[in-house]
């Protein structure tokens, strides 16, 4: 048991879609993720977050970014998780894409977000690496209900969920870093994912599921 993917069964998780590779960010990967998120992700004081951890000042992002990537390892159980995935593009280190749950076993729902360099924006692989997320979520995580929200402003993110199949579900006011804002909650099942036109592919599946108890 030398390899900490042995350890840390999620450390040897990757799925691949036809232009990028997803898989959980391990300690080697924050300096890229550091970097790729400090290169911008969107414009100035319109932060997608609703918390705005973006606009934290350069000297704090890159320990904020590496301590929530430790907590959310830590809090990995059976019955509550969140997933952190990586997105490589042409081996370069472009975003993240979360999938996380809540008493799981029960309600077999899983929530969503992401983000994506500015380089990086423009080029359809928001849609692609949601897809990826959703396709694992349905087709071997066996989730019946995604669910996702964003600012009603941020048409991108709601275009993409739109496009997957997401129907609107009821619109709240929540404070966002000193702004107060309208969000708009998404739902998709998995009867009516819009699914892409290629298949997923999947490694070491077997070893995060028995983690979960899946």
């Amino acid at each position: 048991m030398n390899e900490l993917s042995a350890i840390w069964p999620f450390f040897g998780l990757i799925l691949t879609t036809p232009r990028l590779e997803l898989r959980p960010i391990q300690d080697a990967d924050i300096p890229a993720a550091v970097k790729a998120a400090l290169s911008g992700i969107h414009e100035p004081g319109k932060s997608p977050f609703s918390n705005p951890w973006t606009e934290l000042p350069k000297d704090e992002l890159g320990a904020n970014m590496a301590g929530w990537y430790w907590r959310c390892r830590a809090g990995m159980a059976a019955e509550s998780w969140t997933l952190l995935l990586g997105i490589w593009h042409n081996d370069e280190f472009i975003g993240c894409q979360d999938i996380e749950a809540k008493n799981f076993a029960s309600l077999k729902t899983v929530s969503t977000g992401s983000w994506l360099k500015k380089g990086a924006q423009g080029l359809r692989l928001g849609k692609e690496m949601r897809a990826a997320a959703l396709s694992y979520a349905f087709d071997y995580l066996n989730a019946e209900v995604a669910t996702s929200e964003a600012a009603i402003w941020n048409k991108e993110s709601l275009g993409v969920s739109a496009s997957l199949g997401y129907e609107p579900n009821g619109i709240y006011r929540d404070q966002w870093g000193t702004d107060v804002v309208q969000v708009q909650r998404v739902r998709l099942t998995s009867g009516s994912f819009t699914r892409p036109d290629w298949k997923l592919k999947v490694e070491g599946h077997e070893a995060a599921a028995q983690f979960l108890g899946l």
